[in-house]
C-alpha cells in the first residue's frame, strides 16, 4: 500500500532526495518549503501525486493550515518527515541574539509546530510515522557549531519524550542524524529513508552515512 508524506525543506538536499524517492516507488506526496518553483519539475513528472505547499514553518497557524489541507486533499498522512533546517557555523562569542533565536526558529520550533499538528490526525488513525532530520552534531558537538548543535540537542530531547509519547498510539518515531551537512551531495539519502519508514520496529536513532560510495 502506498504511503502518503509529508516534508518540510523540500526544494533541495535531503528533503528534495526524499520527496524524489517516494514519488519513484508510487508514494504520494505533499513537499512544503518557502519556495516550490524547484519542484515544478517533479509535479510534471507525477502530477497529482505530488502537492506542492508554500511553508515557512517557523509560522505555527501557516504549519497548522498546511497539515489541514494536505490531509483534507489525501485522505490521511504515514509520514512526517521534519526536514527543514537552519544552519549556523562560526565561533560561540561572534553569535548575534538574533541568529541563534533563527536556528532555534526553524530547528526546534518548527519541528515543535508540526508535530503538534500532525499528532491528532496520527493518533486518530492509529498510525503513522514521525522522522526528525537532526545531524551527528545533535548527540555530539565540534568547535564553531555550537549554535547549530544545540538547536538540534533540543530537539533530539523533544523526539525521545514524543517517541515514548506516541508510541501507545501505534505512532512510530525516528530522529536522522546524518553526518555532516552536505546535504546537496549524498545519493543515497532517499533510499536509506525507505528503508527506514518501511521497518516493521524502526529504531529511535538512525546514523545516516553520506560519505561518497
Amino acid at each position: 500500500m502506498s504511503k502518503i508524506w509529508f516534508v518540510t525543506g523540500s526544494s533541495r538536499g535531503f528533503g528534495r532526495q526524499f520527496v524524489g524517492a517516494a514519488l519513484d516507488r508510487g508514494d504520494k506526496v505533499v513537499a512544503t518549503d518557502r519556495n516550490t518553483d524547484s519542484l515544478a519539475d517533479l509535479v510534471a513528472v507525477h502530477g497529482e501525486s505530488l502537492l506542492p505547499l508554500v511553508l515557512d514553518v517557523t509560522d505555527r497557524a501557516a504549519v497548522i493550515e498546511a497539515v489541514e489541507r494536505a490531509h483534507e486533499h489525501f485522505g490521511r498522512l504515514d509520514v512526517v518527515v521534519n526536514n527543514a533546517g537552519h544552519g549556523l557555523p562560526g565561533a560561540l562569542e561572534e553569535r548575534a541574539e538574533q541568529q541563534v533565536r533563527a536556528g532555534f526558529e526553524t530547528n526546534f520550533f518548527g519541528a515543535l509546530w508540526l508535530v503538534q499538528a500532525v499528532l491528532p490526525i496520527l493518533c486518530q488513525q492509529g498510525s503513522g510515522h514521525i522522522v526528525q532530520i537532526s545531524t551527528a552534531g545533535g548527540v555530539s558537538d565540534l568547535p564553531a557549531v555550537d549554535g547549530h548543535s544545540a538547536s538540534r540537542w533540543a530537539l533530539e530531547g523533544l523526539t525521545e519524550a514524543l517517541a515514548l509519547e506516541a508510541a501507545g498510539f501505534g505512532i512510530k518515531v525516528t530522529l536522522v542524524e546524518p553526518d555532516d551537512f552536505a546535504a546537496d551531495r549524498p545519493i543515497t539519502a532517499g533510499p536509506a529513508l525507505l528503508k527506514i519508514v518501511d521497518a516493521e520496529n524502526p529504531p529511535l536513532r538512525a546514523y545516516l552515512d553520506t560519505s561518497p560510495l
